[in-house]
C-alpha cells in the first residue's frame, strides 16, 4: 500500500501539470472556438439561403455521424498526404472545435427555434433590423435556454480530450500512459488519471447545477411551446 501510494504521490504533479498546460487549455479553447462557429453554424441553417444551408447541413451531418477519434486521426495523419502537416496540438484542437461546432449547432438551433414568433414580431413592430432583433431580443432569451446542454457538452469535452493522446499530444492520459510504460503499473496510473478526470468533472457538474439553479432563479429559462 505504501508503494501505491508513492507512486500515486510522485505521479500526481506530473499529471496535474498536463493537465494545466494541455488538458484544459485545449478544453477551453476548444470550447470557446467550438460554440462560436456552431452558432454560426446554427444561423446558416436556419436564415441562409437553401444552397449554403444544406453545405452546413452537410458538415454537421459528416461531424456528426463519424467518431472524433477518426476524425483526430484525419487531420492528424491523414492531412499529411495532401502536403498539409499540423502539429499535435493545433490538429486537436482543429478536431474538437469541429466535433462541439456541430453538436453545439444543433442546441442553437434548437433554443433559437424555441423563442416565441411573436418577440421577433415584437422586435420589428419597434423598427428593428433582423440583426438587431437577433442580437437584442432572441439571443439574450434562447441563451438561458443553451446553458444546461451546453454545459454538458463542456463536462464531456473534458473528458474527450483524453483522445488527443491518441495523436501525441501530452495532455494528462498520454502523460500517464507515459509513467506506465516506465513504472509498469496500468492500473494505478490509470485510476489516478480517471480519478483526476472524475475530480474535474464533479467540479464542473457542481458549478452547473448552481448556475441553472440560478437561472431558473431570475426566469432565466424559457418555456418551449409546440
Amino acid at each position: 500500500m505504501a508503494d501505491i501510494l508513492s507512486l500515486m504521490l510522485d505521479s500526481l504533479g506530473p499529471l496535474l501539470w498536463a493537465a494545466l498546460i494541455f488538458t484544459i487549455p485545449l478544453t477551453l479553447l476548444s470550447f470557446l472556438f467550438g460554440t462560436t462557429l456552431g452558432l454560426f453554424v446554427a444561423l446558416i441553417r436556419l436564415f441562409a439561403p437553401r444552397p449554403i444551408a444544406a453545405i452546413v447541413n452537410f458538415y454537421v451531418w459528416l461531424i456528426r455521424g463519424t467518431p472524433l477519434l477518426v476524425q483526430l486521426f484525419l487531420i492528424f495523419y491523414g492531412l499529411p498526404s495532401l502536403g498539409v502537416t499540423l502539429d499535435a496540438f493545433p490538429a486537436a484542437l482543429i478536431g474538437f472545435t469541429l466535433s462541439i461546432g456541430a453538436y453545439s449547432s444543433e442546441i442553437f438551433r434548437g433554443v433559437i427555434v424555441a423563442v416565441p414568433k411573436g418577440q421577433w414580431e415584437a422586435a420589428y413592430a419597434t423598427g428593428m433590423t433582423w440583426g438587431q432583433a437577433m442580437r437584442r431580443t432572441i439571443l439574450p432569451q434562447a441563451a438561458p435556454n443553451a446553458v444546461p446542454p451546453l454545459s454538458n457538452s463542456f463536462i464531456s469535452l473534458v473528458k474527450d480530450t483524453s483522445l488527443a493522446a491518441a495523436i501525441t499530444v501530452p495532455e494528462m492520459f498520454q502523460v500517464a500512459q507515459r509513467i506506465v510504460a516506465v513504472t509498469y503499473e496500468p492500473l494505478i496510473l490509470y485510476v489516478e488519471a480517471a480519478l483526476l478526470y472524475l475530480a474535474l468533472s464533479s467540479v464542473l457538474s457542481y458549478l452547473q447545477t448552481r448556475l441553472e439553479a440560478r437561472l431558473k432563479r431570475y426566469g432565466g429559462f424559457l418555456e418551449v411551446r409546440s
